[in-house]
């Protein structure tokens, strides 16, 4: 029986990371998780290999990619709260920044040449035009979005000096749950929308919405929400495109559409029957009125469309995920 191939997955214990493992087994590669369970949770842990270790242990690298053979790397690992990185830029660049090139100059020397690498909307900064593309110029507004910049910069020049092929993902808002529910998100501190509006569905405090005065529709800010599922698909797909010689490219991932705080409230309490209190507070400094994707180019690439990420079906995935029993 023929092995099959190994993809590096790092922080592959996380939210994203583990439904990127998952989308891997289910298409015939071996995830090899790579994960210092910091943020991630060892019972994500399913579809491979688990292996306990910081970027910054070159050595613990050096191990992976020798014992297990990787064809290609997912670097999804990393430190993602907007609002600690500006209060702890430092954390932020160790984790993002020296892990990340900890990790390029391991594939480096081991000769992996594929990299898809997860990266974010927040590299745009304060959207000039509605919606965002490609070509929409870059200009992080926090250390977090920076990181994401810099990183993006480094597979430039690691292309140039070194043949390192990679692409780069762009998510906009990532939400809801395996839909056969083996895995969701699991946040602590949870600073996701969908999750706050459906811990206040289930009694929780009130959902607090930062401003209600935005130049939009119902005054709250408006979001796209791209199902983990979809982002997960997406994965996969990057890593045989670039194993099938396709060009370096960094690609938005979003539906295109745009939801409000007040229409993704809506969509819970039309999923689960109950209300959701809230209350309204001032504007947080630095979020946009909007932000929207154009992700036709992901389409054409990848031939990628999302299937799970129309509202009420990823607010369901979500809505199953937080009231399913807890088995102690």
């Amino acid at each position: 029986m023929k092995a099959r191939k190994s993809v590096l997955v790092t922080g592959g214990a996380g939210y994203i990371g583990s439904h990127i493992a998952m989308a891997l087994s289910a298409a015939g590669l071996e995830p090899v998780v790579f994960d210092n369970l910091s943020l991630g949770h060892k019972h994500a842990v399913r579809w491979g290999p688990l292996v306990e270790a910081d970027l910054l242990d070159r050595a613990a690298l050096d191990t992976v990619f020798r014992r297990y053979q990787i064809g290609a790397v997912i670097h999804a690992a990393g430190v993602a709260y907007v609002g600690e990185s500006v209060a702890n830029p430092q954390k932020y660049f160790r984790n993002n920044i020296s892990g990340s090139l900890s990790l390029l100059d391991a594939m480096v020397e081991h000769r992996v040449e594929h990299l898809v690498f997860s990266s974010s909307c927040t590299t745009y900064g304060e959207p000039r035009r509605l919606p965002i593309d490609e070509t929409h110029p870059q200009s992080a507004l926090s250390p977090y979005g920076e990181t994401k910049l810099m990183v993006e910069r480094f597979l430039h020049w690691y292309r140039g000096a070194y043949g390192l092929r990679s692409m780069a993902l762009r998510y906009f808002n990532a939400a809801g749950a395996d839909p056969a529910g083996q895995i969701g998100e699991e946040h602590d501190p949870e600073t996701h929308l969908i999750p706050l509006v459906i811990q206040a569905a289930l009694g929780a405090k009130p959902l607090t919405i930062f401003g209600d005065d935005y130049p939009t529709p119902d005054g709250t800010a408006i979001r796209d929400y791209i199902h983990v599922t979809d982002l997960a698909d997406a994965h996969v797909r990057a890593v045989r495109y670039l194993e099938e010689g396709g060009t370096c490219a960094a690609l938005n991932l979003g539906t295109g559409r745009g939801q409000s705080v007040r229409e993704v409230m809506q969509s819970v309490e039309r999923v689960s029957g109950r209300t959701v209190p809230s209350i309204v507070a001032l504007r947080r400094q630095g979020d946009a009125p909007a932000m929207v994707a154009n992700a036709s180019r992901a389409a054409g690439v990848l031939g990628w469309k999302p299937v799970f990420s129309d509202l009420d079906t990823l607010v369901g995935t979500a809505w199953r995920w937080f009231t399913r029993p807890v088995v102690s």
